[in-house]
């Protein structure tokens, strides 16, 4: 059939159906235009704006155009096609709809799974195509049928086709409504032509095609970019939920070590306010006991004496016997009083309670205050904290020391010394890549790290930021994958050494603990000790200061257990230490130097010490949190 010819309708290609002839002289299904206008802007417009406009030759039409079928095209439609000296044929029942040709319009075809597709605009609604391209012009998709008026008018086909488009009004310039054609690199937008000659006049400016061109060729630098900063990502938030639960559970176990104290507390006030309120009511009792004696003997003496008084002042009225007696009676009543009593106490034993209260108060409010100061000060400074005993006793019985945990310990235990470990990323050796500032991980391309004095230059090292001079420090590390070691460094330390003095462990200036793939072993000075442990990806360091003591745990299920403990010994008083050093004490012997350290090489533990992580051979990685 000839999809061209007069009596074909220009959008849906078939037979007309109740034809409409516009104004421009073009004829159409009535259906096609009731159909397509309902999709072109608002009131049924052909067009942008409120102007309809020919779907063939875009002539517009005033507002209001009422759709009329051409009765003598209908006719003449029914005559063609009954042919000569036969009868129209019989149109269809108003209830059944006409019968549609194999190549008309029907019903959408099935689409792959994924995204519905982008539908032709022009075809009936209900039965719209999959589009094959959308027009920058027309603002509207088409399916490859009613693309075919673009391939051959020449009216249309000046139009910007494009691959379909599910939203045509972000393809126009907001502010032209033409066509985004162009690309602006000074300001890394898109614009029209209007714009790139007028606010964009001077830039750099390229077609879409070209700038496209040169950011393909870009994106898989783009894409390595991406893909690093998601694996610095994974590492920083699986940091960061550690961080989470470690502050989580420490907060916990410190909320219920407060509260049972300040039950203790409240339990220790409550047993004095006890004794306090019971000292009260035993002197109430014995003096008050006293007092009462004194006085029901004073009312029984002025009793005694006023009947006395009494019978003697009769007078004539009674005889001289009488008179002799009651005068006697009255003389030995006035004998028994004595005295008149001992009067009030000057001073009563349990008023002192309220002043012994009042000072308990005051120190407990003093006690309060400084404590508080303490605590914003963040535990740092500890000299106006009270003190029993003298250092060196506070210090062998302090409860928080880790000394004589041998075995299995719970984590919990080790969290109030939590130190947060921050890599430094000027110290980083070049073949080492740091995933934020917990993870770090060993490559075989150097990177081009800035110059710094404190970077290490011939081992794969990395410093923590921060150092180590006072208290207990507590933190963990997972080894991921390969050969690390984790340790102590003094900050002393050059980290220009070569490699045979350089590595963690080989000098006497640190220490570490060190997995290499079969086994953990502990180095110090050169010497290496073999740990009969088995591998456990998250390793505990504790560094106590004060005790000069370096230990090493295996972390597993909440417990920890102790997998190898250095301690240095104590120098004397303004000197250098009277015995040698023994670097490793632990439960077992191993072979290890004696000699007397003096001057700068002294490996003590009595320095400022920092946090420290080595990687091994290739594919090592580490996260310390």
């Amino acid at each position: 059939m000839d999809v061209s010819g007069p009596f074909n309708c220009p959008i849906c290609l078939e037979r007309l159906r109740e034809p409409v002839t516009l104004p421009c002289g073009h004829n159409f299904c009535l259906s096609c235009l009731e159909a397509l206008w309902p999709h072109r802007g608002p009131g049924g417009a052909g067009g942008p704006g409120n102007t309809a406009r020919c779907p063939l030759c875009q002539e517009p039409f005033p507002d209001g155009l009422q759709l009329r079928k051409n009765h003598t095209l209908c006719e003449l439609l029914q005559l063609r096609q009954s042919g000569p000296g036969q009868t129209p044929a019989t149109a269809p029942a108003p209830n059944q709809a006409p019968a549609l040709e194999p190549s008309a319009p029907c019903a959408p075809e099935p689409w792959p799974e994924g995204e519905e597709p982008v539908r032709c605009d022009a075809c009936p609604e209900g039965a719209a195509l999959p589009a094959a391209k959308s027009c920058l012009s027309c603002l509207a998709s088409f399916c490859t049928a009613h693309l075919r008026p673009h391939e051959r008018s020449p009216a249309l086909r000046g139009h910007r086709l494009v691959p379909p488009l599910r939203r045509l009004e972000e393809s126009l310039c907001a502010r032209h409504l033409r066509p985004l054609e162009r690309y602006c690199r000074t300001e890394r937008v898109c614009v029209c032509d209007v714009c790139a000659d007028q606010e964009h006049h001077g830039h750099e400016l390229l077609s879409l095609e070209q700038e496209r061109a040169l950011q393909e060729a870009e994106s898989p630098q783009v894409l390595s970019a991406a893909e690093d900063r998601l694996d610095e990502l994974g590492a920083s938030i699986a940091q960061s939920r550690r961080t989470v639960a470690l502050i989580k559970s420490a907060a916990l176990t410190e909320r219920e070590k407060v509260s049972q104290l300040f039950t203790e507390a409240i339990g220790t006030l409550q047993g004095f306010q006890s004794e306090v309120m019971g000292f009260i009511a035993e002197g109430e009792a014995a003096m008050l006991g006293r007092a009462q004696g004194e006085l029901r003997q004073q009312e029984e003496q002025r009793a005694r004496l006023s009947s006395a008084r009494q019978n003697l002042n009769q007078g004539p009225e009674i005889d001289s016997i009488s008179f002799l007696q009651e005068l006697l009676a009255l003389k030995l009543a006035l004998e028994e009083g004595g005295g008149l009593g001992s009067g009030p106490p000057k001073e009563l034993s349990f008023t002192k309670s309220s002043q012994a209260v009042k000072a308990v108060r005051d120190l407990l409010t003093l006690a309060c205050a400084n404590q508080w100061e303490f605590l914003q000060g963040m535990g740092r400074d500890t000299d106006n904290s009270p003190k029993l005993g003298s250092e060196a006793d506070a210090e062998s019985q302090d409860p928080d020391s880790t000394n004589g945990l041998e075995c299995e310990e719970s984590r919990d235990y080790f969290l109030k010394f939590a130190f947060i470990v921050d890599l430094d990323s000027d110290t980083a050796d070049k073949f080492l890549q740091l995933f934020g500032t917990k993870g770090v991980k060993r490559v075989l391309c150097p990177i081009s790290y800035p110059e710094s004095p404190m970077r290490f230059t011939h081992c794969e090292q990395v410093l923590g930021e921060g150092i180590l001079d006072r208290g207990t420090y507590y933190w963990e590390v997972e080894i991921i994958e390969g050969w690390v070691s984790v340790g102590v460094m003094a900050e002393d330390f050059s980290p220009r050494e070569p490699y045979d003095r350089g590595r963690l462990g080989r000098n006497a200036h640190s220490c570490c603990l060190q997995w290499n793939g079969r086994n953990f072993s502990v180095w110090f000075y050169g010497l290496e000790a073999s740990l009969p442990h088995s591998f456990c990806p998250t390793v505990g360091v504790c560094l106590e200061y004060a005790d000069r003591a370096l230990a090493f745990y295996a972390v597993k299920e909440g417990k920890v257990s102790l997998l190898h403990k250095l301690r240095a010994s104590k120098p004397r008083r303004g000197g250098s230490p009277s015995s040698p050093l023994t670097p490793f004490q632990a439960g077992w012997t191993v072979t290890s130097p004696t000699y007397s350290p003096t001057g700068s090489s002294l490996p003590s533990f009595w320095r400022v010490w920092m946090p420290i992580c080595r990687l091994g051979p290739s594919r090592s990685h580490a996260s310390l949190y």
